[in-house]
């Protein structure tokens, strides 16, 4: 349902873009349900922390996002069930927007941001904790492309490194990456508190 909601928003606005739905709200969504930090640390428009949640900028944003919360968004929601997995989704992305927020250096606090990337590195911070042995098929150029199984735990660890290593050196400044240093940490946290637990839980009830 995530990524219906994401990619129907997405497309609706891309119609609406490209003139073949000409409804005013629609084409506002952009604008209005975007953050931006500005309106936020004033205590306005504070619902935008959630709306920006579902709001692209382009297919590339849009189909790299949803690609990586199909790919880890379905075994961390097998573990907190359906309504407790979208809490979590929703405070990854609370804990990514303020996180990004709070670091804020050399950025226009009225540029707005958008997307699911910090939600979904909330997914992928859970799923380090949860499944570290799990194999991710990974594209990997060795003199030619080639499909290499590679545990979750590295996998992640140099995804993880790379948002350092890029919010560090400011590596591409029009991403969000202490968003999803944020994300990835909250979703790690509450793991650790509750979904280590819930995991046990559920293989002990497969067990019996």
């Amino acid at each position: 349902m995530l990524i219906i909601v994401n990619v129907t928003v997405f497309v609706l606005m891309f119609l609406s873009d490209i003139g073949l739905i000409p409804n005013r709200f629609i084409a506002s969504i952009g604008e209005n349900y975007a953050m931006y930090p500005y309106h936020v640390v004033r205590g306005e428009q504070l619902y935008t922390l959630f709306t920006s949640m579902f709001i692209h900028a382009d297919w590339f944003h849009l189909i790299g996002n949803m690609l990586f919360l199909y790919v880890f968004g379905d075994n961390i929601e097998d573990v907190f069930g359906h309504v407790k997995y979208f809490f979590f989704y929703m405070v990854s992305g609370l804990a990514a927007s303020s996180t990004y927020i709070l670091t804020l250096q050399g950025v226009s606090p009225l540029d707005a941001v958008v997307g699911a990337s910090g939600a979904i590195s909330g997914v992928l911070g859970a799923y380090l904790v949860l499944f570290p042995k799990a194999r991710i098929l990974t594209l990997v150029f060795y003199g030619w492309i080639i499909l290499v199984p590679i545990p979750a735990v590295i996998f992640l660890g140099i995804w993880f490194g790379l948002q350092w290593f890029s919010a560090f050196f400011e590596i591409g400044s029009n991403i969000a990456f202490w968003a999803h240093i944020g994300g990835f940490v909250a979703g790690m946290i509450i793991a650790l508190a509750f979904g280590l637990r819930l995991k046990k839980k559920r293989e002990k009830q497969y067990r019996l």
